[in-house]
């Protein structure tokens, strides 16, 4: 069973991951959280934009590859390749972070890459509103994190929407974060597992 876990920042995915691999005996693949670009791109959005996505994308490409070799009956992955893509480079792009050129070049290298890697079989959407992603967000402490704009945030999950209904056409099962708290009440790390097994069964 591979696992995707997809949701805008501060919504859980690692949480989730973490809570998941250990109930599953699994193995987890986690976004990279310290890629050298990441400081510079929320000091200076339009100087780091493109260096920044084509460092996530070569990172989740080396992460599928890696996967693809280890096997294993169960993986759990922290956030996907098509979001890098759908959500975080489209939007920087439609922001007018990154031209038009440089995105055809994200786009050429994510198409290709998109064909050599299987899709999950089933994809967790966590969806969550502003006050919580910044609730989250607040209490994780991450420094480069602190400025995030609200807008930036309220346009991802715009992003997410979109992908989720209209373009992704895998198995989705959505997890609403304002409700189900799966850190304070075990009852809904059940329900989700009830509820992936049996798709993943299909």
């Amino acid at each position: 069973m591979y696992v995707a876990i997809a949701g805008n920042i501060g919504s859980g995915k690692t949480t989730l991951t973490e809570i998941l691999t250990r109930r599953y005996g699994a193995k987890a693949y986690y976004e990279e959280s310290d890629n050298p670009y990441i400081g510079d791109f929320y000091n200076d959005m339009s100087r780091w934009a493109f260096q920044l996505q084509i460092s996530f994308l070569g990172s989740r490409i080396e992460q599928t590859l890696d996967m693809l070799r280890s096997g294993g009956d169960n993986i759990f992955q922290d956030r996907t390749i098509y979001e890098d893509a759908h959500i975080f480079a489209e939007n920087l792009h439609q922001m007018g972070l990154i031209s038009s050129r440089d995105f055809a070049t994200y786009m050429k290298i994510f198409d290709l890459t998109t064909t050599l890697i299987p899709q999950p079989d089933v994809l967790i959407y966590l969806r969550a509103s502003i006050p919580t992603l910044v609730a989250q967000i607040k209490r994780r402490g991450r420094a480069y994190e602190m400025n995030i704009d609200e807008q930036y945030l309220s346009s991802l999950n715009e992003k997410y929407e979109e992908w989720i209904n209209n373009i992704y056409k895998g198995q989705v099962l959505i997890i609403d974060k304002d409700v189900d708290d799966f850190v304070a009440n075990p009852e809904v790390v059940d329900r989700i597992c009830e509820q992936l097994e049996a798709m993943a069964r299909k």
